[in-house]
């Protein structure tokens, strides 16, 4: 188990260290469940009041904070609290899984498929025709990737992830389990006898950029035409749907839930909140944030933060809320 002198977490987070505590810190843990071996964050005022009782021996806050560290207690003062913290998490961050053999005799490998330097591949995974996997690829058991596919350097992807044919995925990438990209699009339109729905062929493919991390069950679909492309640095939650031929730019975050339809256009560092659903054919600009549970209809500027259902500017949103509570009041 590790362990580290509250000297030496300060080392790393080169934070302002106020009182001092003996006790060796075991572990993070949350300000309100934390024993005498942890340390917690605190990056609100509202949660100061907790300090008091809890049994943590050190805290993380942030510096435009007040606090006293106690007996045997210590504060480090940083920039941003969170940050912080997600160095302390790394520094206790146990291994991932680790494999006994680096190919597993029950993988399926084409003779074609090119497998880079340092690759583990795990139990019962299929590796197609022509795949090409970079240097350090890890693929954990039941994993699928299909033919003409190409992995970039580093990349993991985590039980039950299944890539489909001719898609392209770059280095430093992490798919959690379940994870379904290149399936075909959302396609259909009704038959000429009026009696059934014609399925449209989705004959495009899915690009997905470097340092990409995508949560459990999500699904990317593959593009009608072209391709569905996810951009360097996006960060995608569980339970997301990305329809064909929508296009993120970089560093996006969408959370749990939400949805792109098809042929949506995202720009760089666009934030979706949770079960927020985005329209086809419609462009969210640069810096631009979506409130959970909005239902955007229209394009949305740059910067802008929208919020409801339909979608409008927040401050105008909360405007109408407030104004229909005091109607119902009255």
């Amino acid at each position: 188990m590790a362990s580290y002198s509250i000297q030496e977490i300060n080392n790393l987070l080169k934070g302002k260290l106020i009182g001092n505590t003996t006790n060796i810190i075991e572990g993070p843990e949350q300000l309100q469940n934390a024993k005498k071996n942890h340390i917690t964050f605190i990056g609100s005022s509202k949660y100061l009041k907790y300090w008091g009782d809890s049994k943590a021996s050190a805290v993380l806050v942030n510096d435009n904070l007040t606090i006293e560290p106690g007996d045997n207690r210590a504060v480090i003062k940083v920039k941003n609290a969170d940050l912080a913290m997600a160095k302390v998490l790394e520094l206790f961050n146990p291994p991932v899984p680790e494999f006994e053999t680096d190919i597993h005799p029950t993988a399926v490998i084409h003779e074609t498929a090119k497998i880079g330097n340092g690759c583990k591949i795990g139990a019962n995974c299929y590796v197609g025709k022509d795949v090409v996997l970079g240097s350090g690829v890890i693929l954990y058991p039941n994993v699928c990737v299909f033919d003409e596919t190409t992995i970039g350097d580093n990349t993991m992807a985590w039980s039950g992830t299944v890539i489909r044919e001719r898609c392209i995925i770059g280095s430093h990438c992490i798919f959690h389990t379940n994870v379904s990209i290149g399936a075909d699009g959302f396609g259909y339109r009704p038959s000429d006898d009026g009696k059934g729905l014609t399925k449209i062929p989705q004959i495009g493919n899915v690009i997905i950029g470097h340092y990409v991390e995508i949560g459990s069950n999500s699904c990317v679909d593959r593009a009608k035409f072209s391709s569905t492309i996810v951009g360097d640095g996006c960060k995608i939650d569980n339970l997301v749907q990305i329809a064909h031929n929508s296009v993120m730019g970089r560093s996006c975050i969408m959370a749990g839930h939400s949805g792109l339809a098809g042929s949506v256009t995202l720009g760089d560092g666009v934030i979706i909140g949770g079960s927020a659903s985005i329209k086809d054919h419609t462009t969210i600009e640069s810096g631009a944030t979506v409130g959970a549970g909005s239902g955007v209809m229209n394009n949305v500027k740059a910067g802008e933060t929208v919020l409801g259902y339909p979608a409008q500017d927040a401050k105008a949103m909360l405007k109408q809320w407030v104004a229909m509570r005091r109607l119902v009041k009255k």
